[in-house]
């Protein structure tokens, strides 16, 4: 299928390689030139600007998927749907608030096209494990881009739709709010086999046994056990750990529903006090965790 990436970071350059490898027509748009033209080595359509684009879909229909941070999605699909036509379907790919896609679905509706979320996990890995991703708009809408997530899926990747808009956005906000718990109690875990009352003890061979058999297998284990065995004394990480909203809005839904979220509101609490300074070897591998999987900054920007 033809579809266009707008926004080619991490995620973005590597969703567009994925998908031009596998035969579809993908352009690529970006808001600097140079990933642009890597994605063009990879056997993608340069799109400089905007208009570029839509100059590519100029008799099909547009399929447009943002991949930019949450906090410009206003500004960017005011720009998109000043110039999309009629009947363009856009996919917001990132982490967004569902109660503000909510929104955005009926400011796009009302301009003649329509919104997906598509809430999409995977980090640096996506590319070769395959995306997991979770969406949510109109089936009709989730049926066209379907081949899309076919692709992106492969190998061991997974989507499935889940309901009207914002519904997509939803399940991965509540995702990253499980994410952080089990960072968390990964990371108190490995503290107190470093600080509890054995000395000297190799972290990262408990952690190798851990992951065969154990009922604590898993990725993120196995990536905390790599990061431990490369730096036991994690070295040069501060401990500074940064919150990316989804989880701090899973809470706020929580209180409004009456739920308690305690385990998720810990781990939540512990990187606003790491913000803070209060800092010790459980901060720095949660810091440590977040650049294996998302290759997100060890320290503080």
């Amino acid at each position: 299928m033809r579809i266009a990436i707008a926004g080619l970071g991490k995620m973005g350059a590597q969703i567009a390689k994925k998908l031009a490898e596998d035969g579809h027509e993908v352009i690529a748009h970006n808001r600097s030139n140079e990933p642009i033209d890597d994605a063009a080595k990879h056997g993608a359509i340069p799109a400089y600007e905007k208009d570029d684009v839509i100059d590519n879909f100029e008799n099909e229909q547009l399929v447009l998927w943002l991949m930019i941070p949450s906090g410009v999605v206003d500004q960017e699909l005011d720009t998109w749907l000043d110039i999309a036509p009629k009947g363009s379907i856009i996919i917001d790919g990132g982490n967004s608030d569902f109660r503000l896609t909510q929104k955005r679905s009926e400011l796009v509706k009302a301009k003649g096209s329509s919104l997906l979320d598509v809430g999409t996990s995977g980090g640096v890995w996506g590319y070769k494990q395959g995306f997991s991703m979770m969406a949510g708009g109109e089936e009709a809408d989730f049926k066209v881009i379907e081949p899309a997530l076919q692709t992106l899926a492969k190998p061991s990747g997974a989507y499935d739709y889940f309901g009207p808009s914002g519904a997509g956005h939803f399940v991965k906000m509540v995702h990253n709010a499980i994410e952080y718990g089990m960072m968390q109690s990964l990371a108190e875990g490995y503290r107190m086999l470093k600080e509890g009352p054995y000395q000297n003890l190799n972290l990262g061979d408990a952690g190798e046994v851990w992951q065969h058999g154990s009922v604590i297998t898993s990725w993120l284990n196995d990536l905390t056990r790599q990061a431990i065995t490369e730096n036991p004394t994690l070295e040069g990480i501060e401990g500074y750990v940064a919150e990316s909203g989804e989880t701090r809005w899973t809470l706020e839904v929580a209180e409004e529903i009456g739920m308690p979220l305690p385990a998720i509101q810990e781990s939540f609490d512990v990187r606003l006090a790491s913000q803070k300074g209060d800092v010790h070897f459980g901060t720095k591998l949660l810091s440590a965790m977040r650049n294996a999987f998302g290759g997100h900054s060890l320290n503080k920007d």
